[in-house]
């Protein structure tokens, strides 16, 4: 039998203790994955698994993947799992993931073969991709998941991180994501100062979305071969080196008669979801 305190689901606790969880996991190398689809998402994409910790209501449908993990499988009554975890587990499965070291910007810029998430036929003709999202500074765990979501979903191939942006694997954003985060390869720069220039230098067209109507509509942006599309933080949006460095400013046209009403800007999933849909166009 389990219980909170026991040493054995260390990995678990306290997961709403934000502070808490980022430095644990760091210190530690892993990461949380949040119910059966994300957790099979996570082991399809190549990354190990420490443990499971689940309700009993779910030991039968993660059989399968279960198979194998001996005693690395903690199953527990709903009221354990509650106090182990800080709040009610809904989805009533948790996997503790190993991370893996990610790869450099350059890295994915120039579509390494180990770079992707997941594994990846090393046979395989590599394709650098051509249409990438960069995030300057955005803090809120869940909307860094949103955006991967739909930047995976619109046919985005990498993400650029800022040195300060919020981190793709913590627990919130990869279940907000719904397993998105391991679907597009990703990487975080180290110098925020010159990171525009590493993707000129790559051959990226740097394009940055402000709500200033006076910038050039995204759908009306003659696209280079390759493009980076660059969002900024939830609140200030993009630094205004950033602005100015990029090449281009683009905006997403609002309508008058809800601007007349104050109403100037979307936020920053919202927006992100329709320049992805513009950029891959």
């Amino acid at each position: 039998m389990f219980n909170a305190s026991d040493p054995r689901l260390a990995d678990y606790a306290n997961l709403r203790d934000v502070e808490l969880r980022k430095s644990l996991e760091a210190e530690h190398g892993l990461f949380i994955a949040e119910g059966e689809k994300v957790i099979r998402r996570a082991v399809a994409a190549g990354y190990p698994v420490r443990s499971v910790l689940l309700t009993r209501r779910w030991a039968d449908p993660l059989a399968d993947l279960l198979d194998g993990l001996g005693d690395r499988v903690y199953v527990v009554d709903d009221d354990v799992m509650e106090g182990i975890a800080g709040f009610p587990v809904h989805r009533g499965a948790l996997a503790a993931m190993e991370r893996r070291e990610l790869p450099s910007v350059d890295e994915i810029l120039r579509g390494a073969p180990h770079a992707p998430a997941g594994p990846q036929d090393e046979d395989s003709p590599v394709r650098p991709p051509r249409r990438v999202l960069v995030l300057e500074d955005l803090v809120d765990h869940g909307n860094v998941g949103a955006i991967f979501r739909c930047a995976a979903a619109l046919g985005v191939e990498a993400v650029v991180l800022s040195p300060r942006c919020a981190d793709p694997l913590y627990r919130r954003s990869v279940k907000v994501s719904m397993g998105a985060v391991f679907a597009i390869p990703y990487a975080r720069m180290t110098n925020w100062y010159e990171g525009l220039a590493e993707l000129r230098t790559a051959g990226f067209q740097t394009l940055a979305l402000t709500p200033d109507q006076s910038a050039t509509p995204m759908d009306e942006v003659d696209m280079g071969e390759r493009a980076a599309l660059l969002l900024g933080s939830e609140g200030d949006g993009l630094s205004s080196r950033w602005l100015h460095e990029a090449d281009e400013p683009v905006c997403i046209p609002m309508s008058a008669a809800a601007m007349g009403m104050g109403v100037d800007s979307l936020n920053v999933v919202a927006a992100a979801a329709i320049a992805c849909h513009s950029l891959v166009r």
